[in-house]
């Protein structure tokens, strides 16, 4: 059975008969994702429910257009702005220009709101419901309130929950992460079943991240749309964990709230089975790709850092990494002065027996990348 509320809030629609200003500059002033209050701007001078699901992934801080599905088919970008409504959380989403909205748009909305449960505010410009308005809500019911009391804006500043955030910026600098460093391996990891005990029972520590880093990380995966992809490089940044382990996760192996995550070693490769904690910067990640795959197929044996559309030409959890310019902390670098118009050096991915069980039975190749540090303790 698909991810739904069963009791989603009936919506409200908000009447501003005037087209007031200042009721768009409120509702604009309440936007804050990341204090649970999104709001939508349609694109004007079109009713595709495409340009409408663009609209709600920009509104939570995604870059769009999102690559990978066909621009004929919005469903799994509806389904990814459910995911992501769910994650943050958002538990209130207000649209503007309602009005203006067509049949089908209406419906996606109506339906994003039955799977999140999320308190959709439809603000219409005008006096009645447009003809489409009308029609949707009539299968649904809803409330009603006056613009000056929803969107009231008072001259006081707003309070700092509801005050828009600026946007950390992007500096372009690597940052060299240690717990990338034994990313890169070649020995496969069947998942089971078992409940494995935690990394702190293991006496396991991934390399630490400085919360100052830890922002930077979480800033620059929160613009990828992708949730199975921010995920994946986040839980590799998390546990110090190889890409085949990673890929032994299913939906079912992170808590529900995206606290832990477990990994599998069947064959005790590596550190063995174990489950790891997530801490809170990453958590959304994870909630984010688990409620994709609830949202679209239900299936919790799924992989976890699978996208179940199936998207093409997505990057591999290592190009993605350096798009974000995330690496393992590299060589130093040579004496040599850069002759003009050399291309800088590419990234070196080293293959690191630091995790192995048996050092001996891994085929280490570091090409002058220095060991992370020791995690036992």
């Amino acid at each position: 059975m698909m991810l739904t509320c069963p009791q989603p809030p009936p919506p409200m629609v908000v009447f501003d008969p005037g087209d007031d200003a200042a009721h768009t500059r409120a509702a604009l002033l309440m936007h804050h994702p990341a204090a649970g209050c999104a709001t939508v701007h349609p694109t004007p001078g079109t009713d595709s429910t495409l340009a409408l699901a663009h609209n709600l992934l920009d509104a939570l801080g995604k870059t769009t257009p999102v690559p990978g599905y066909r621009a004929t088919d919005p469903a799994p970008l509806w389904t990814l702005a459910a995911a992501w409504t769910l994650a943050l959380p958002v538990t209130r989403l207000t649209v503007l220009r309602a009005h203006l909205l067509s049949t089908r748009a209406l419906g996606d909305l109506l339906a994003l709101r039955v799977r999140t449960g999320v308190r959709l505010h439809l603000v219409c410009h005008q006096p009645k419901l447009s003809a489409a308005l009308e029609r949707a809500l009539a299968r649904t019911g809803y409330d009603m309130a006056d613009a000056n009391a929803v969107l009231r804006q008072d001259d006081q500043d707003p309070p700092d929950t509801l005050r828009p955030r600026q946007a950390a910026t992007h500096s372009g600098e690597w940052i060299d992460l240690p717990a990338l460093t034994t990313l890169t391996s070649y020995e496969s990891s069947p998942a089971c079943v078992c409940t494995p005990p935690t990394a702190a029972e293991h006496g396991f520590r991934p390399p630490l991240l400085p919360i100052r880093i830890a922002t930077q990380v979480a800033q620059r995966l929160s613009h990828t749309p992708h949730p199975h992809l921010a995920a994946y490089l986040a839980a590799a940044v998390v546990t110090a964990a190889s890409t085949s382990q990673l890929d032994t996760a299913r939906v079912l192996d992170l808590a529900l709230d995206g606290t832990t995550l477990a990994l599998h070693d069947r064959h005790n490769v590596r550190q063995g089975c174990t489950t790891h904690p997530v801490p809170l910067w990453a958590q959304p990640f994870m909630r984010a790709t688990a409620f994709t795959h609830l949202l679209a197929t239900a299936e919790r044996s799924s992989p976890l850092f699978a996208d179940p559309f199936h998207a093409r030409g997505l990057p591999s959890v290592r190009d993605f990494a350096e798009c974000l310019r995330l690496r393992p902390p590299q060589p130093p670098p040579s004496s040599r002065r850069p002759r003009r118009g050399q291309q800088p050096a590419a990234t070196i991915w080293p293959v690191s027996g630091a995790h192995h069980a048996r050092r001996w039975a891994a085929e280490e190749n570091m090409q002058g990348c220095p060991q992370p540090p020791g995690h036992r303790t």
